[in-house]
């Protein structure tokens, strides 16, 4: 018997109503002309999650699985609640999907524990570490009918990336969710490595959106710069994080490129569209019984995307280097207008 992974979720009182269905198993081998019904559960509304999804449909497409054609597409928002992502994963199995796409670790995990007791496949993107979060096993082989690909930060390149744009500074803060897994792990390799570039992590904890304020109103006061995570919450409150950090002049570093276009410096980064992608591809493969998702093991990028704003460094006072804006990709704007 499988076990179910345990995150400390409530079940919702809400139904998901949605439209569409499909019965078919990921282990059959499947016609040209098969028509599919994929539910899309995403666990927060922000540029990164949005870029996974048009990156994993547009696979999809690449691979001749497209949207309106011979593709059905359920698609809900969980909104950072971790009781309607189950909600959503439970009403995507009524529904007898062919495969559930579950953007963000609450909903992998979710997905993973209603789908069960089903032949119905998970294929998840943007969960930073599988392995914490029970998904995958140390060889990162799959612990049952799921696979997918990781945004594992590249955090030593971030950590050398801040270094260089700025020589003295010696506190780093990060603001993360407690609930996060991926978080709670990504902040243990930030307090491993960041001695070596003679940084000092001070590290804050909340537990929802509506923490973010007083969170970042406290920590501009005890350090040099913050960076961000891939973390869903904290993400969709970075204006209140760039609003504080501004008014103490400090700088926020992203770790993918949407952050950078709406305030941070800079980010040494993942490029979700081309993980949508690559997670597409993969989807693709079982959908057609190329492959099963048990024997995938899960994938990743390998090589960072480096990104900056050239109008945030203006207003910080800050040059950055031709050494760093001669491989990064360069803004001139911010897209989102500061509050």
């Amino acid at each position: 018997m499988k076990k179910r992974i345990v995150a400390g979720m409530m079940v919702a009182m809400m139904a998901i109503g949605t439209v569409g269905c499909g019965n078919a198993s990921s282990d059959s081998k499947k016609s040209s002309d098969t028509e599919y019904t994929i539910g899309i559960a995403q666990f927060a509304e922000h540029g990164s999650l949005d870029n996974c999804r048009e990156g994993f449909l547009e696979g999809l497409k690449e691979e001749g699985i497209v949207e309106g054609e011979n593709l059905t597409v359920l698609y809900d928002n969980a909104q950072t609640d971790t009781g309607t992502a189950s909600t959503i994963a439970d009403n995507y199995v009524s529904k007898k999907v062919d495969m559930i796409c579950a953007i963000a670790t609450p909903c992998a995990m979710s997905a993973y524990n209603s789908a069960m007791n089903t032949e119905i496949p998970v294929v998840y993107t943007a969960i930073s570490d599988p392995v914490a979060a029970q998904l995958a096993d140390d060889d990162g082989n799959s612990v049952g009918n799921i696979t997918g690909t990781s945004d594992a930060l590249p955090v030593k390149e971030q950590l050398e990336m801040i270094r260089e744009l700025m020589p003295d500074a010696k506190k780093i803060g990060i603001i993360y969710t407690t609930s996060e897994t991926n978080s709670v792990s990504t902040i243990e390799t930030y307090k491993e490595y960041a001695p070596d570039y003679g940084f000092e992590i001070v590290e804050t904890g909340i537990n929802t959106i509506a923490d973010v304020d007083m969170a970042a109103a406290d920590m501009v006061s005890k350090v040099d710069c913050i960076t961000n995570l891939t973390d869903n919450t904290v993400v969709s409150g970075l204006q209140t994080v760039l609003e504080h950090a501004n008014q103490a002049n400090i700088p926020v570093f992203g770790s993918e490129v949407e952050q950078v276009k709406n305030g941070c410096l800079a980010a040494a980064g993942i490029d979700y569209k081309k993980l949508g992608i690559q997670t597409g591809k993969m989807a693709a493969k079982i959908l057609k019984g190329q492959a099963k998702a048990s024997e995938m093991p899960f994938e990743k990028i390998t090589d960072p995307s480096y990104y900056a704003n050239t109008e945030v460094a203006d207003k910080l006072g800050i040059d950055l280097p031709n050494t760093f804006t001669e491989k990064a990709e360069v803004f001139d704007t911010i897209t989102v207008s500061e509050e």
